[in-house]
């Protein structure tokens, strides 16, 4: 084969390039797992406003957001206001093949789609939390920690589905009937600050990393506006590890190496483990969400700690 090929319309170019500095794999490679796994992952893309990680030959991976003037007209695409920054943002939607595969061919080795679809900006489909280990190795931690938070919703009547995160931790996601984003925020709150409760000793909801001892993070900010990456992502480290669907009882005995660029699409067949282990939506308990809005938001009590500690520094 040539480093040159065309495929459902998109021409695909330099595709024996090495992905990036261990990666272990080429863009060929890249492009030939999205292409095999396009049934399972499309589904999890579709017309939601798109993140995607690049990375260039010779230069550090970036986030895009915008999409670049170049992008064909036929790649689906959705103008967002960015309070942020001040500008509109044409975010993407991987709604097909042919789009998935511009994204490949761009060297788009990450998809971070956000919580909610293009036509309820307000309503994210699912709650999620992102269980951040403390380390690279630690990652029995976060499956220590992924079980807490199991049984944190258990207790609450609900039921989630987990993946790798295809980097050091776990992600855990429940999803949900029609709920503001406000109140699905305070509710992930609540659910971590429970998981916390349950395993003191394993997990902690401190946003300050120096807070954390050691303690694997249950990121509860993952509402509102936040992405998370997709299952069946690849993953811009060694390796490139996929974000990867297992079941509850698989947790316990996997690693996240276990599921790569070369090896998830074999491993995966023709199963689809993501849509086979994801529950109804669900609803949100209203002591649940009240709970969860007596909780700080984490990012802002951080901003504030930071401040009362920069202030004590000084000794104010």
């Amino acid at each position: 084969m040539s480093a040159a090929e065309e495929r459902d319309g998109v021409s695909l170019t330099n595709l024996d390039q090495p992905l990036f500095d261990g990666s272990g794999a080429t863009k060929r490679d890249l492009v030939d797992y999205l292409d095999a796994v396009r049934d399972k992952i499309v589904p999890v893309l579709r017309d939601r406003p798109l993140s995607v990680m690049r990375v260039r030959p010779g230069q550090a991976p970036f986030m895009q957001k915008n999409l670049p003037k170049y992008t064909p007209e036929w790649v689906p695409r959705l103008p967002i206001w960015a309070e942020a920054s001040k500008r509109e943002i044409s975010y993407g939607l991987c709604d097909d093949r042919r789009t998935l595969l511009w994204f490949a061919n761009q060297r788009a080795v990450e998809y971070h789609p956000t919580l909610y679809p293009r036509d309820r900006w307000d309503h994210p489909t699912h709650l999620v939390l992102d269980l951040d280990p403390p380390e690279d190795n630690a990652f029995p931690l976060a499956v220590e920690a992924a079980h807490l938070v199991r049984r944190a919703l258990a207790d609450e009547g609900l039921a989630g589905a987990v993946k790798t995160s295809g980097a050091k931790g776990v992600h855990v996601f429940v999803p949900i009937e029609d709920t503001p984003a406000d109140d699905v925020a305070a509710a992930t709150r609540a659910i971590a600050a429970r998981a916390e409760r349950l395993g003191p000793e394993v997990a902690t909801s401190a946003f300050i990393v120096e807070d954390r001892g050691g303690k694997v993070y249950l990121d509860s900010t993952r509402a509102g506006g936040a992405t998370v990456a997709a299952a069946y992502s690849p993953r811009l480290r060694p390796g490139t590890p996929v974000s990867f669907p297992v079941t509850w009882d698989e947790l316990d005995r996997v690693s996240p190496a276990d599921f790569t660029l070369r090896t998830a699409a074999e491993l995966l067949g023709d199963r689809d483990p993501w849509a086979e282990s994801m529950p109804a939506p669900q609803k949100l308990g209203a002591d649940l969400i009240a709970e969860g809005h007596t909780i700080p938001v984490a990012r802002v009590q951080a901003m504030h700690e930071g401040k009362r500690r920069a202030r004590a520094k000084r000794g104010e």
